[in-house]
């Protein structure tokens, strides 16, 4: 329960407020802000966190300022860029962004009566003194690139402007603005609840938590959330119940019990580095509001096998202030009732479709992303897109990895929304990732000089059918359900076959020989930028068998252990029958016996060796027995009286 007046409290400092003197005093007019906090954002997707007592800020503020926070290598995941023999690591703060004070909402501060607040300035990581690394310093130079190039190939093919709604010429165009939003699922519990998987399912199946009325604590932590995000200045547009939950019990004291619902926030959009800041920060916001009321709140992926798992929607559009002030969607076609997109729309949709592999690894370096991305959870399983049955009718297809938004009152609502991403995607490189596929689009598009009614047949090609820039055995856009109008063998035909797991993800970026020889589009050819992706390849791949080895097996082999004979005879050879294949399911799954290794055992002995290859193999074996053990179970158990 919020027992402070939310309105005497300091929540942003914004870019213009960031000199040591409006600074200064902006922390005296708020005592219960105590501490400043520099925070970097390494290639784990981790913030780093320090806490400076305010009165040592302030009396050395020019200098924290201008010479950042100096850590090592040990606290930062920079694999082949700090290491503990060339360790040093400084944190640099970004003075273009918003600063945000953080709340602990356990420690009331005693003379303002105020949660105890700490003043997180975004970062950057610097390496020996001179070489910027870390997840921001990559956002921030992809967007410097891609605005760079942007330009230079709209004034090397002028024609575009006859198909660009609100702008005739870029003599015009005094700057341009790229613009993302995230929209955040996630899943809340009570505290050493457990879910029943088999009512989970079937209230995701009923739509009966999705958008319904929020209830109880968590209707109070959600209220809550909101609340406070609106006084940092979000711009929260909305907060809804998602499809995965189930109803919460009240208990016998009078509270509820129980608890295990999904739900969503959604709030406006920003820059790119402001927009990613802004998810991490909302995040942080979001668990501890939640911890006060006595909520647990999970980010993961795929908590839960057979329920829907939480994505993070990623929307990119892209714009031009003109001279005259007026602001253009550059994605807005001329006359948007007989179009769908300007020829620079339809390019960055081909750029992100024809090198969506380059961006996989990003989007899913985890087992749990791969987890999510299963037919029939409203997760994207195909590289295809919709565009809408009509140039009239904005696509609604939720089935698709990238959808085109548009409303047709609103030109420059026009965008585009990736569906893959998941709330442990690191939004800094996805973003700046895409924007650089999305140039490699653009400039094909442009350089051939198609319209935008050339470019719609392009990006609606049949398989078979040569292009200028699309893969010829492939198809790209759809208005028809993915998962039941096609087949499995249709969909791989058409849309590719997508990865199965970590190592295939990161397969698209090279071998083991030369693992990032295939990543030039992402990095430009610049060797700094190709080291920084490097590093995140080498972390991703760390925590993949880190996580397997440590964390997956055990539960794998607490979920073998937890399918027990539940019948006490044999009289009944339908039971008997069933339990003799489960059980040895179990043992071909984690079972040792004489002259035999368990999968688990090889996996395991396949990340002891580092031979990824055989993981990778064997990981896709574990889970084909154990579905196929989940389900004979099931079926086992039901008919046990």
């Amino acid at each position: 329960m919020i027992k402070f007046d939310l309105n005497r409290m300091l929540y942003t400092l914004t870019p213009d407020e960031h000199d040591p003197e409006t600074v200064r005093a902006r922390l005296a007019a708020h005592p219960e802000v105590k501490f400043v906090s520099f925070t970097g954002v390494d290639m784990g997707g981790h913030n780093t966190d320090e806490k400076i007592p305010v009165q040592a800020f302030a009396d050395d503020m020019e200098k924290l300022l201008a010479d950042g926070v100096q850590t090592d290598g040990s606290s930062v995941a920079l694999p082949k860029i700090a290491d503990l023999s060339n360790a040093r690591v400084d944190i640099m703060p970004d003075p273009d962004v918003n600063w945000y004070v953080e709340y602990n909402f356990d420690n009331i501060d005693y003379g303002t009566g105020l949660p105890t607040g700490t003043l997180r300035i975004p970062s950057f990581l610097r390496h020996n003194g001179d070489t910027m690394v870390g997840s921001r310093t990559f956002l921030k130079d992809m967007v410097d690139r891609f605005l760079a190039a942007f330009e230079e190939t709209l004034r090397a093919n002028p024609y575009v402007f006859e198909h660009i709604g609100g702008v005739d010429s870029i003599d015009e165009i005094d700057s341009f603005q790229l613009t993302n939003a995230t929209e955040l699922e996630f899943w809340v519990k009570t505290p050493d609840d457990r879910a029943d998987r088999n009512q989970l399912s079937i209230a995701q199946e009923l739509k009966e938590q999705y958008w319904k009325r929020v209830t109880g604590p968590v209707g109070t932590a959600m209220e809550q959330t909101l609340e406070i995000l609106d006084h940092y200045g979000f711009g929260v547009e909305m907060g809804h119940k998602e499809v995965g939950g189930v109803k919460a019990k009240m208990g016998n004291t009078g509270t509820f019990d129980h608890i295990m619902e999904q739900l969503e926030i959604d709030w406006k959009y920003a820059d790119p580095m402001q927009a990613a800041d802004n998810e991490s920060q909302v995040k942080n916001i979001v668990r501890d509001v939640f911890r006060m009321n006595n909520l647990e709140v999970s980010f993961r992926a795929k908590p839960m096998i057979g329920v829907a798992g939480s994505g993070e929607h990623t929307h990119f559009g892209l714009a031009a202030r003109l001279k005259s002030g007026k602001v253009v969607n550059l994605f807005e076609p001329v006359n948007k009732e007989e179009e769908f997109m300007s020829p620079v729309g339809f390019g960055a949709l081909m750029g992100i479709l024809r090198n969506y592999e380059l961006l996989n690894p990003i989007v899913a370096p985890t087992h749990e992303s791969f987890l999510r991305l299963k037919p029939g959870y409203e997760a994207p399983i195909c590289i295809v897109t919709s565009l809408g049955v009509d140039h009239k009718t904005p696509s609604r297809n939720r089935t698709v990895l990238i959808g085109l938004v548009r409303d047709l009152k609103n030109p420059l609502s026009t965008r585009f929304e990736l569906r893959s991403p998941n709330p442990h995607t690191n939004t800094y490189l996805i973003i700046g990732a895409t924007y650089m596929v999305m140039m490699d689009g653009i400039r094909a598009a442009l350089e051939a000089g198609k319209t935008s009614a050339e470019l719609e047949k392009s990006i609606s090609k049949s398989y078979g059918k040569k292009d200028f820039y699309l893969e010829k055995n492939r198809e790209y856009r759809t208005e028809r359900n993915i998962y039941t109008d096609y087949t499995r063998e249709e969909r791989e035909k058409l849309f590719g076959v997508p990865p199965a797991n970590v190592w295939q993800c990161f397969s698209a970026w090279g071998d083991r020989r030369d693992p990032m020889k295939n990543t030039d589009l992402l990095t430009g050819g610049d060797e700094s930028v190709r080291v920084i992706l490097e590093s995140y390849r080498e972390q991703m791949i760390l925590k993949w068998c880190m996580e397997y080895h440590d964390r997956y097996i055990e539960n794998t082999m607490d979920y073998l252990r937890s399918c027990v004979r539940l019948h006490e005879d044999d009289t009944n050879d339908y039971d008997s029958r069933n339990w003799r294949e489960i059980s040895d399911l179990r043992d071909l799954i984690g079972h040792e016996v004489n002259g035999r290794h368990s999968l688990l055992y090889n996996a395991r002995d396949a990340i002891d060796t580092e031979d990824y290859e055989e993981l990778s193999r064997l990981e896709i074996i574990i889970e084909e027995k154990l579905e196929e053990l989940r389900t004979l179970y099931n079926k086992y158990r039901r008919n046990i009286f």
